[in-house]
Parts: C-alpha cells; sequence; structure tokens
C-alpha cells in the first residue's frame, strides 16, 4: 500500500512549471523566500503528515469523537498532530512576520494543507477552520478584537469555527433566528442555536473561537439585518487569558458518513448562562464579512475534494500494478503468468479518469490559489484589481468541480480495487465516504451553480468572464504541437458556443423571471466547469509537450506523456459530455421546471 499523498513530481509540476511560483519572490513580500524555501516547507509539510496525521486516519474514523457528560472525547493523536501543525507555524504560514507568520505565498501554503488534508481530512479540519476565522478578524475586527484572539489563534492555543446554519433554516441564512441584544457593557448577548458546526467543540485546545451570524434586535429582515460576532467558548481578558465559561453548550454531536474526525456540533447559545458576543465590523453587514471566511472555506473544500480524490486514485494506482489477476486477451495458453491488473484497458481507463480529474482538480486549485497572490502582491494594481475579479468568478467552480468529481474518482478507485475496495480493510472506501461531504460542505453545488449563473456571470458587466476569456486566449496560442494545438482548437470551438449559449440565457434573464433560466443552472456550471478544467489540461499540456522535448531521463520522459495522455483522456473523453448540456441550455430545457411536486 503506498504511502504517498500527493505525487512530489506532479505538484514540482503544477508549481513551478506551469505556474512560475518562484517568480513571486521577486515581489517585496515574498522577498526573503527562495524556490529552496518553498520546497523545504512543502518538505516538511508531506513528512509532518505521514507522521503526525496519517498514522491516525483510520483510527479517527473507527473512534470518532463521542459525546460525554456535555464534553467531547477524542483520540489524543488529534491534539498532537493540531499542536505539531502549529508548533511548526502552518497556522500562521500566509500572516505577516510581525504576526509570528512566515508571508508564503498562498500557492504555497495550500500546496502544503494539500498534505494534511490527503493524510487526514477530519485532523486537518481544525487548523483549517482556524486560520480562515483568524483571517476574518483581522481583516475587519478593531485593535482590541486583533490583540485579544488573534496572537492565540495562530499560535494553535485557541481554534476558530464559523457558525452559520440553523436547525429550520439551513443554507438559507435569511431565515436565521439567532438573536443579538446590546447591552450596556460593550458586549452583545447572543441567544440562539447553530447545527453542523464543524470543530464546533473538541478537547484540543483552550477555548474555542465561534464566528456567529446574529440578528441585533430591531433588524431588517432578510440578510440585510444580519450582524457578525466573536463568540469565545470561554470568556477571555483583554490579553486572551481565559476566565470563565461563556454560555455557548455543546447540544450534541451528529455522526457523519465521513469526515468523522472533525467533531459536527449541535451548539446552543444562552440556553444556560449568558452568552456573550462581541461586534465585528459594523451592524447589519455581517454576511458581507462573513462572505471572505465562506470563500476561502469554498476554495478550502474543493482543494480538499482534489487532494482526497488524489489520495485514492495513488492507492488504486498502486494496488493496480501490483495486483495479479487475469491474462492478456491475446493470451490463449491458461498455465501462463496472471498479469497485473493495469494490464488491462479497462483498469486503465478508470485510473486515467482519475488522473484527468484529480491532476485536473489540482491544477484548478492552484491556479485558484495564485489568483489570490496576484490579488494581494502583484506589483500592478490593475492586475490586483483582475485577479480579485477572476477569483471572485471561479470560486464556484473551484469548490464545485473537485467536489463532483473528487468522489467521482474515489468511486472509480473503489471499482479497481473491485470486491476489495468495498471493504474497510483497504483505505479506498474511507476516502470516498470522506469525499462525499464535500458536494454539500459550504453551500451545496447546487447553490454554487445558482451562484455562478444568477450573479457571477453577470457582475460589472461580465469583466470577469471577458478577464478569463483573455486568460484562456493566452493558453490558446501558446499551443504550438500538434497534439496540443488539436486540443486547443477543440476547447476554443466549445468556449464560442458556450458564450452564445451564455448570451441567450443572459436575454432571458433580463426579459423574463429567472425561473427558466436558473432550473438548468447546474447544466451550465458543468458546462463551464468542464471548459475551465480543460483549459487547465491544456496549460499543462502546453508545459510537459515543451520540457518533453527536452527531457534527460526515462523518468521525466514518462512524466511528461503522462501528463499528455491524461490531457487526451480528458479532451477524448470529458470535454465532449458538454454537447448535451449545451442542447439543454439552448433548448431552455423545461423538463425540471414543469414537473410538479404531486406527479412524484
Amino acid at each position: 500500500m503506498t504511502d504517498t499523498l500527493i505525487d512530489r513530481r506532479d505538484l514540482a509540476f503544477q508549481l513551478y512549471e506551469v505556474l512560475d511560483t518562484a517568480s513571486l519572490t521577486a515581489r517585496e513580500r515574498f522577498s526573503e523566500h527562495s524556490r529552496e524555501t518553498f520546497d523545504a516547507v512543502i518538505e516538511t509539510a508531506d513528512r509532518m503528515a505521514h507522521d503526525k496525521f496519517a498514522t491516525h486516519n483510520s483510527a479517527a474514523d473507527k473512534d470518532e469523537p463521542r459525546f460525554v457528560n456535555g464534553q467531547v472525547e477524542m483520540l489524543p493523536e488529534v491534539k498532537d498532530a493540531f499542536r505539531a501543525y502549529a508548533e511548526a507555524g502552518f497556522i500562521a504560514g500566509r500572516y505577516d512576520y510581525e504576526l509570528g507568520g512566515m508571508q508564503l505565498p498562498e500557492s504555497v501554503m495550500a500546496a502544503c494543507n494539500g498534505f494534511f488534508t490527503a493524510a487526514n481530512p477530519g485532523t486537518a479540519g481544525y487548523p483549517f477552520l482556524t486560520t480562515a476565522a483568524a483571517n476574518l478578524i483581522r481583516v475587519f475586527g478593531n485593535d482590541q478584537q486583533k490583540a485579544t484572539f488573534l496572537p492565540h489563534m495562530l499560535s494553535g492555543r485557541f481554534t476558530g469555527t464559523m457558525a452559520l446554519t440553523e436547525p429550520h433554516a439551513g443554507s438559507s441564512l435569511a431565515d436565521i433566528r439567532t438573536s443579538a441584544t446590546p447591552t450596556d457593557g460593550g458586549h452583545y448577548l447572543i441567544k440562539g442555536a447553530k447545527i453542523y458546526i464543524s470543530g464546533g467543540d473538541q478537547s484540543i485546545t483552550d477555548n474555542i473561537i465561534h464566528m456567529v451570524l446574529a440578528r441585533i434586535k430591531g433588524a431588517p429582515a432578510g440578510v440585510r439585518g444580519i450582524s457578525l460576532f466573536i463568540v469565545p467558548k470561554v470568556l477571555v481578558d483583554a490579553d486572551g487569558n481565559p476566565q470563565q465559561r461563556n454560555g455557548v453548550a455543546l447540544a450534541g454531536l451528529i455522526h457523519k458518513l465521513g469526515y468523522r474526525g472533525t467533531t459536527s456540533t449541535a451548539l446552543s447559545f444562552g440556553d444556560d448562562a449568558p452568552c456573550h458576543g462581541y461586534l465585528v465590523g459594523e451592524p447589519h453587514q455581517g454576511l458581507k464579512y462573513m462572505f471572505q471566511m465562506m470563500n476561502e472555506a469554498r476554495l478550502g473544500v474543493g482543494f480538499g475534494a482534489a487532494v482526497i480524490g488524489y489520495r485514492g486514485y495513488l492507492h488504486s494506482l498502486d494496488y493496480a500494478r501490483e495486483r495479479l489477476q487475469g491474462r492478456r486477451l491475446a493470451e490463449k495458453n491458461p498455465d501462463a503468468p496472471q498479469v497485473p491488473i493495469i494490464e488491462h484497458a479497462d483498469v486503465r481507463r478508470m485510473l486515467l479518469a482519475q488522473k484527468a480529474y484529480c491532476e485536473g482538480g489540482l491544477a484548478l486549485c492552484l491556479y485558484g490559489a495564485r489568483l489570490v497572490d496576484d490579488q494581494h502582491t502583484h506589483p500592478d494594481p490593475q492586475k490586483r484589481l483582475e485577479a480579485g475579479k477572476l477569483l471572485d468568478l471561479l470560486t464556484p467552480v473551484m469548490k464545485a468541480w473537485p467536489s463532483e468529481f473528487g468522489p467521482k474518482a474515489n468511486d472509480l478507485a473503489i471499482q479497481v480495487y473491485g470486491g476489495a475496495g468495498y471493504t474497510r480493510e483497504y483505505p479506498v472506501e474511507q476516502c470516498w465516504r470522506d469525499n462525499r461531504l464535500n458536494p454539500i460542505h459550504e453551500g451545496t453545488n447546487g447553490i454554487q451553480a445558482l451562484d455562478l449563473l444568477g450573479r457571477k456571470i453577470w457582475q460589472d458587466q461580465s469583466h470577469g468572464l471577458q478577464l478569463l476569456m483573455q486568460a484562456m486566449q493566452v493558453d490558446l496560442e501558446a499551443a504550438t504541437t500538434a497534439r496540443c494545438q488539436q486540443w486547443a482548437l477543440s476547447l476554443s470551438e466549445t468556449l464560442q458556443q458556450a458564450v452564445k449559449v451564455t448570451q441567450s440565457l443572459g436575454k432571458t434573464l433580463m426579459q423574463d423571471s429567472p425561473e427558466r433560466v436558473l432550473a438548468n443552472a447546474s447544466v451550465y456550471l458543468h458546462l463551464f466547469g468542464h471548459i475551465v478544467v480543460a483549459w487547465m489540461w491544456l496549460r499543462q499540456a502546453n508545459a510537459a509537450a515543451k520540457a518533453l522535448a527536452d527531457a534527460a531521463t526515462d523518468d521525466d520522459r514518462h512524466f511528461y506523456q503522462g501528463k499528455l495522455q491524461a490531457a487526451q483522456y480528458f479532451f477524448h473523453w470529458e470535454l465532449p459530455t458538454v454537447a448535451q448540456d449545451l442542447v439543454l441550455l439552448r433548448n431552455q430545457d423545461d423538463t425540471c421546471l414543469n414537473m410538479q411536486a404531486d406527479w412524484f
């Protein structure tokens, strides 16, 4: 059984040959870094993920956290791993030196976190949420809030969560009921209930800092009346030292199909004791603030889905190389030795599909991380603005596409193993169970589809879409080999058809009610996502074709040839599937829209 979490050769190719991550060191923020420091921190992440995270992945899945006498009991290895992660500086890795950070690019930090998630998604969830919650306080909190909470979150003394969902409302945040009543003491009293709060309680840190959405009494209805509050599990003094328990109570643990190592909690606020919350920023602006954390989380969910899919792919690849079964079809001698199942074309089909999904998803998410770097550090202000617009447009795709096709890769990994894949004695069934949460996590993929077609495509007169097409054009023109030119032509033709369909849908949206168009939003997301990932494969193919000509070793030649063959798979087997999407969207198909509830 392989212990490889992410193929380091592939990661280096993505970071340095496709994204040119080393060039970031020319920017002032990263000027003290080099490719050597980037590689060193990636090496540390890979080693620590093996030593501290992978070792209890299966155990945490089997012996999930328990609710005992109102407290969480969990494996001690989870706390050890979290502590090691924090002490190595990974929670604060992106942050300023002055905050104890390493000022690493998002591209490098995303790669590092990929190892931890691939090794153990459950344990990796705690620092992931903490980093995002801390960033919310860093950007929107006042000086006192930053001084009180940030140092302890970045050091790993406290964890963080996002508390949005309520039992009656689900994803409909306009309907939340948690209330916030102002007091004379500078804080608010929070009252309500939240559900499905990942990391909402645990036994690994001194405190948990909940980022809670609530309504101040008298606030406007709907999303316009939502405010954001810092609600610590334990109240602290001005230096962050724990004082007394706040009125946040664990109402119960939720038992999930996968991702069992991360507690999923039901929390009550203000039921058994006063619950103090501290307003972040301005009243009624909470959802706007929280979108920063939600979008970070969406990118993280997509990345996690890609690397969990990747982990399952590597397991099945290793198994296919070792498992002897059957003989080649041309072999007529029943006494001939059996061959590894990777010699069978249908097994190679399943492995190629996984490779195309996982390496394509990884490329997409690393591209998103690079957009984050450009948004914050590009020396040209116009380029920073454009990177932000492109990132905003692509966020629904970066969340939804890997979280749809990562689990599909895991499903194929189980199939490669055959009957063994369906058993708990082999690792790929847990990969699938862990990954199956990601199409739901941080806004279902249906919500991402509505966001893309209902909002993101049309923002700022579709400037983001125009920027995307310009970026694609660069790589279409860079396709100079015969194979890459063929794929570029295929992508260009599909893109032109998609643009025409988008224009037609836009006219309908402006003229009529949105229901007819948005009923097929998921179809549009599939079309759009496949085009974007085809672009990611063209970028990889262009780089591989260029490098193959100068490859000096068999290993390098095999690597680049594998990239080109996976690109061929995507362009021959996957991109053509959008033909059905185009037909449905052109016709503005009303099959789902006109189905009546009583007809089921």
